[in-house]
């Protein structure tokens, strides 16, 4: 009588994943045969494993799900999610970590004075409670970088969609236009056209916010552009239009949720470039007004004292760098959970 069962390689890793198949005996014939175990081969990439995983709780593998189920096991995204959390929590609620206003109280007497009771990080050359004014100055920072990364997405991912999906004249028109803006740099274009009348007599976070995403959409529309190319003959695309759907109906149902994940990675990403490029703008003096309260407008008022005084250069840089390092952390970790073929060894 034949062994039943055995495994054929119990070398195998204990993580391995195997299907075994009915043990009892049938009947070819006038032979008991007894199938042997079907042994799958062991998942090595995150990716797989997640699969496997939401397939044997028994729900629906999906891009999402299994991104998800990657993220979380991944330290960098744990580290820049709090860090991103910690920095929108301080943008909402800058009286939970300070009692003093940014501009009211400045006494010449405190200038360049160190730490005391209730001003931890001492003051500013104009007698200002520094704490006071890198929490305050989050705000606007984060607003003008949201704000820009909504507008470019918006607008870089509906052209960058229409011309990859449609392409013909659709395609030429819009990957003109955008070869025009993508060749002005960020920075120089954004000081251009801050020095337009009305833009330079009205300057603030709209201002500024719609200044980056006239020069700011076309890397989103690129990329939105080659993902669509990427997507727009996949089988479920010919499917929805054989089942008589609209052209217009398929690219917002189907075309564009499948080829969202790459835009939200350079999204997050450039988010904190528009962080970045907001404090440059502000510490040329032609982003936020200089009586508006900005990490930019602080560091750059900071510079005389940067060797008698440097705390007042410190603290704003210091806020800015881990604002912008939380999300470029965070679209690191949105790449390799939702690019798997490209992901860093």
């Amino acid at each position: 009588m034949p062994e039943q069962n055995q495994n054929p390689n119990p070398d195998s890793p204990q993580g391995s994943v195997h299907e075994t198949l009915d043990p009892s005996p049938r009947v070819m014939g006038s032979h008991e045969v007894y199938l042997p175990d079907h042994f799958v081969a062991p998942v090595v990439e995150e990716q797989g494993r997640a699969g496997i995983e939401n397939q044997l709780e028994g729900k629906p593998s999906s891009l999402w799900r299994d991104a998800w189920s990657t993220l979380r096991r991944n330290p960098v995204f744990l580290v820049s999610a709090v860090l991103m959390l910690f920095v929108l929590f301080v943008a909402a609620f800058p009286g939970v970590f300070t009692s003093a206003a940014p501009n009211a109280g400045c006494e010449l007497s405190n200038s360049n004075g160190g730490p005391a009771p209730g001003h931890p990080l001492g003051y500013t050359n104009q007698g200002c409670d520094i704490l006071a004014r890198v929490v305050h100055g989050t705000g606007p920072s984060i607003m003008v970088g949201f704000g820009a990364t909504l507008g470019v997405v918006l607008i870089g991912g509906l052209l960058g969609a229409l011309a990859g999906y449609f392409g013909g004249w659709i395609d030429a028109i819009i990957s003109r236009f955008m070869d025009i803006i993508f060749a002005l740099p960020l920075i120089l274009g954004a000081i251009v056209f801050m020095q337009v009348p009305l833009m330079r007599e009205n300057r603030g976070v709209t201002t500024l916010a719609i200044t980056l995403v006239i020069f700011g959409w076309p890397s989103i529309a690129r990329i939105t552009r080659s993902s669509v190319i990427s997507v727009r003959n996949a089988d479920f695309v010919t499917a929805a239009r054989s089942l008589g759907m609209s052209r217009l109906g398929i690219l917002f149902k189907h075309v564009i949720p499948n080829a969202a994940g790459p835009v939200i990675v350079i999204a997050t990403i450039s988010l904190g470039t528009f962080i970045v490029a907001e404090s440059t703008l502000s510490f040329l003096g032609i982003g936020l007004p200089a009586e508006a309260i900005s990490w930019g407008n602080d560091i750059s008022a900071a510079r005389p004292q940067l060797r008698t005084n440097p705390e007042t250069l410190f603290w704003p840089s210091l806020m800015l760098s881990i604002t912008v390092l939380s999300f470029i952390m965070m679209g690191d970790s949105l790449r390799d959970a939702l690019d798997p073929k490209g992901r860093t060894k």
